[in-house]
């Protein structure tokens, strides 16, 4: 069969985006060229989205059942993302990971883990930012510092956004090697849990399983954990799996409740430790620490002490 081609342009008019901007254009749209340089995907549907880099253009080679994206027209890497270092506990080099960040607000930890790459803590690169809203802080952040921005999901009665089948496609094309959900506030869709096996990561506001699932987001998890009485909180880091909060945990961050708190203040210092704890956790990712226990628990090998689990 042969091969169809994927194209990005760049448009600097959006007539029916309400945040077009002609002189620095926000995104690009994801459009149907004409002939045969069009694409469609398995279910017939035109794939439409937004990025924010341009001048990209993708050719989807076929394979037996599946369908692969790949990048035809990168941007060439930096000397800084091709280094190796030698210490993961095991002697062994490693390149950069590619990280996507997931972000439905102001994306504090999004800017964390981001500056920990520019400053070398975290031996990574934030390839790609994806959001469920496109004015949000975190996606004005990752345009201002050039990171490339996708749309998803897409939206109701909207040809804006990418479906599921190309979000896979699309982070397959940035050669991802871990998902950090940030404040995501969406649930992740069973084919991209599945795409990506244990290298999908949240961060919630609360020492799960405690003040978790659907409803349990931002501020509502301070409430209720002030008016449960319970002397400590924190944050939880754990694999993301089809459901809210249920995925094995990796990593906790303690924050003692205070007799005086109220929601807002606890939250403030409980972000102070997120982001900390998931700047040491991607750092434990990208250097290849985590292993797993006989009983499916995953520990963090000690940087300092590779017989040493955190």
């Amino acid at each position: 069969m042969e091969a169809q081609r994927w194209s990005f342009g760049l448009s600097s008019t959006l007539p029916t985006s309400p945040i077009q901007n002609q002189k620095h254009p926000f995104f690009q749209i994801l459009h149907k060229p004409s002939s045969s340089s069009s694409y469609t995907s398995p279910n017939n549907h035109t794939v439409k989205g937004f990025f924010l880099k341009p001048h990209f253009s993708f050719s989807p080679e076929v394979f037996p059942s599946k369908r692969v994206f790949q990048c035809t027209n990168c941007l060439q890497r930096t000397e800084r993302e091709a280094t190796t270092v030698p210490d993961n506990g095991v002697g062994k080099e490693l390149k950069k990971k590619k990280l996507a960040v997931f972000v439905s607000g102001g994306g504090s930890n999004f800017r964390s883990i981001y500056e920990a790459t520019l400053e070398g803590t975290v031996h990574g690169e934030v390839a790609v930012l994806v959001t469920n809203k496109h004015d949000c802080g975190g996606a004005k952040y990752a345009r201002e510092q050039g990171i490339p921005v996708i749309l998803f999901p897409k939206a109701k009665n909207s040809s804006e956004g990418l479906s599921e089948e190309d979000l896979v496609g699309a982070l397959r094309t940035y050669n991802i090697d871990f998902i950090l959900l940030a404040g995501y506030l969406k649930l992740i869709p069973t084919e991209l849990v599945q795409a990506f096996p244990r290298s999908i990561f949240n961060i919630h506001p609360s020492l799960l399983p405690a003040f978790g699932g659907k409803g349990y987001y931002g501020i509502k998890v301070h409430k209720a954990v002030i008016a449960s009485g319970a002397r400590y909180s924190g944050p939880t880091i754990h694999y993301v799996d089809e459901h809210y909060d249920t995925g094995r945990i990796l990593a906790q961050g303690i924050v003692p409740v205070l007799a005086n708190d109220t929601a807002e203040t606890l939250a403030a210092r409980v972000l102070q430790e997120e982001h900390k704890l998931y700047v040491e956790v991607a750092a434990a990712l990208c250097e290849e620490r985590i292993v797993w226990r006989k009983d499916g628990v995953p520990l963090i090998r000690s940087k300092e002490d590779p017989n040493h689990y955190k």
